[in-house]
């Protein structure tokens, strides 16, 4: 996935109620949470801060994304994190486990960046390092996906990774994702390295 928090003053995206930009055939109650089995996807909390702002300065989590990020612009991100949810009625959520309520990371959906050879909504997740090897992303990632084909009602989701990410890959095999290596792309926001080439899966409600 793209990463949403490296921009430190993004330009806003098209709500779906403007004409431009994706558009769901529905919207929700933005305050809602989605539940699973294990997990809870909400909205954030000030208590979701510290343990986020620790992800993000793990090397590890964020080896596909990039640089390390400070406390001030880990806690800005979630600041945007909220302000679109509020605009569009989607975005992303915090995740935590149901059986502890312990924050463990995020999914949820984002409109495609700008100046990427393609445009939709896309599906993401990041967990601390604690909550990888659970399934964690998986069942948080079919939920999002239930929701952005139901409530939403999109007609497709897109997810985008790094082209060693993976791990990442075989979460979007899992919940029913395909690729076309004729899609993979450079992405021209990355600077040469194992960052910039891209994958790019797709699904519809049909599957």
């Amino acid at each position: 996935m793209t990463d949403p928090q490296t921009d430190p003053d993004p330009e806003p995206g098209p709500d779906p109620g403007s004409g431009g930009g994706p558009r769901p055939g529905g919207r929700t109650d933005p305050r809602a949470a989605l539940h699973t089995d294990r997990l809870v996807l909400r909205r954030w909390r000030d208590s979701d801060l510290g343990p986020w702002a620790a992800m993000n300065a793990d090397p590890e989590v964020r080896e596909h994304l990039g640089e390390l990020l400070t406390r001030e612009r880990s806690d800005a991100s979630v600041a945007r994190f909220e302000a679109d949810f509020d605009r569009r009625g989607y975005g992303w959520w915090a995740v935590e486990v149901r059986a502890t309520g312990a924050f463990v990371g995020f999914a949820g959906l984002d409109e495609v960046d700008g100046g990427l050879p393609f445009t939709g909504v896309e599906i993401g997740w990041r967990l601390a390092r604690r909550a990888w090897g659970h399934g964690y992303a998986t069942e948080a990632a079919r939920a999002v996906l239930a929701h952005a084909f139901g409530a939403l009602r999109l007609p497709e989701v897109l997810a985008v990774t790094t082209a060693a990410n993976v791990r990442s890959q075989a979460v979007m095999r899992r919940i029913g994702m395909t690729t076309d290596p004729a899609e993979d792309f450079d992405d021209p926001t990355a600077p040469e390295g194992p960052l910039r080439r891209n994958v790019l899966f797709r699904i519809t409600p049909a599957g």
